[in-house]
């Protein structure tokens, strides 16, 4: 394989693992921040939706300029934004400051977000077989960085904006020092040295904005339930099941283990079963996972249903990204702004819509939600369908 086309998958992995250690630089400094500024938990979450909104616009501004300008341009730069916006929460000194420098950290990190997944299509494509998944395994890698990194800032008394700083303009070097070993505007054609490539997945159909509406409505209904379980793990535990803070905190990191190790594996089978079935039978595996959190008055229980959840969602997203990218090459940018744009709301929206409905029902059957909508993604999965999977049915159905 050319030298030229590894170095350009690496240098995607090291924007993924930058993007995630800058997100999760911020929200480990969430509490800091706050206090420092001094706003309720209330104020703050009104905040946060300036950093939603911000995210939003800069995924549409990023996705056309990727596909004007080509990633290799738009991902460095957008890189840089992002690494030097991270410091801005950490000045802030009052609730007015904050809200600007969330909009301003939220459309940087939007602009990475859309910029580097259009250039992971670009790297998929000119690799003839899936990879998206193991990228977006690299982003979950970066927040654990970010996490140690935070600890061991916190234990030499820096201050969050020092910290915060510190880690921003690593992330310069790092965005600037990767921009060489991207692919130029036109990647180059696929690789066709191993069967399993045919695999690869170019997905016509959803090049009509019909096609990639879909997408976008399944992206935003896999991204609640991430975003749910994000927020209401650790206090599922804690509320209805009576477990220690302690023991409450793994319930998240369950999941988050889960999916990593899921993203990792989910490329190989993805090449042997196609994206339609990992959509299916992973959001099946994740409304099994929900429901078992929903029903379980045991804690380990619980843990075995938020580790599933993790498991099964793991592969979505990536696939929902790919196949809005493979769409239309010529738009892959414009076409996973709009993908991820609506999941992004997706995410937000999650923890609020499980709010909302604890005021009808208790907290873990408003999980039963989620389940549902696990439900509704794996039965339309079918909007993945390539000719792969309609030969591999049609070898079924004759046996």
């Amino acid at each position: 394989m050319d030298r030229s086309l590894r170095a350009a998958r690496v240098a995607t992995f090291v924007y993924f693992i930058l993007c995630g250690t800058l997100t999760g630089t911020w929200v480990v400094h969430i509490p800091a921040v706050e206090e420092r500024v001094g706003i309720s938990h209330a104020t703050l979450g009104g905040l946060l939706v300036l950093l939603g909104l911000g995210a939003f616009l800069g995924m549409q501004v990023a996705g056309r300029l990727a596909d004007r300008l080509g990633a290799r341009v738009v991902v460095p730069v957008t890189g840089v934004l992002c690494s030097a916006a991270l410091v801005l929460p950490g000045l802030a000194r009052d609730p007015g400051t904050l809200a600007g420098a969330l909009l301003v950290f939220g459309f940087a990190n939007g602009c990475l977000d859309v910029s580097m997944n259009a250039h992971a299509v670009h790297v998929e494509k000119a690799y003839g077989r899936p990879v998206m998944s193991a990228f977006h395994a690299m982003f979950s890698v970066g927040g654990v960085i970010a996490s140690l990194v935070a600890a061991g800032a916190a234990s030499a008394g820096m201050s969050p904006a020092a910290a915060m700083g510190a880690l921003g303009a690593a992330g310069v070097v790092t965005a600037l020092a990767s921009a060489r070993a991207l692919l130029p505007a036109t990647p180059p054609p696929a690789a066709t040295s191993s069967p399993e490539k045919e695999q690869a997945p170019a997905v016509q159909p959803h090049s009509t904005p019909g096609g990639i509406g879909i997408l976008a409505c399944l992206a935003l209904i896999v991204m609640l339930c991430e975003g749910a379980a994000n927020d209401w793990s650790a206090l599922h535990l804690k509320d209805v099941l009576g477990a220690p803070a302690s023991t409450a905190a793994f319930a998240y990191g369950t999941y988050a283990a889960t999916m990593t190790i899921g993203r990792l594996l989910a490329d190989r089978l993805v090449a042997r079963f196609g994206s339609m079935a990992i959509l299916r039978y992973g959001s099946a595996t994740a409304a099994v996972g929900i429901t078992i959190v929903a029903v379980s008055p045991w804690i380990w229980s619980a843990f075995a249903g938020w580790a599933l959840f993790g498991l099964g969602l793991s592969g979505c997203v990536p696939q929902l990204f790919s196949a809005a990218g493979h769409a239309d090459p010529s738009a892959a940018g414009a076409n996973v702004s709009r993908v991820a744009g609506l999941g992004y709301v997706g995410m937000l929206a999650g923890p609020a819509v499980i709010g909302w409905t604890t005021h009808l029902v208790p907290l873990n059957h408003a999980f039963v939600l989620l389940a549902l909508l696990c439900v509704i993604t794996a039965a339309a999965s079918g909007v993945l369908r390539t000719e792969s999977d309609l030969t591999r049915e049609m070898a079924h159905s004759s046996h």
